[in-house]
């Protein structure tokens, strides 16, 4: 059985990496999931700043701004 040693655990790690940052780039999300993130994003710096913010309100804002939109 062979050892790794700190620095190969290290290597793998960062090749592997490397691997899944170069498979990021050429992603393309998808308007729903664009969507879903932007929520995400919104909650989570909201909620952040006032812990009254819940996902549900997030979502329910998000509704009505599409709706204007329309």
């Amino acid at each position: 059985m062979v050892s790794l040693t700190r620095f190969d655990y290290i290597t793998a790690m960062t090749d592997a990496l490397k691997k899944l940052l170069e498979a990021a780039k050429t992603a393309k999300p998808t308007p729903e999931h664009r969507e879903q993130q932007r929520r995400s994003f919104v909650y989570g710096n909201t909620h952040f700043e006032n812990v009254l913010i819940t996902r549900e309100m997030v979502d329910r804002e998000a509704e009505k701004l599409a709706k204007d939109k329309k």
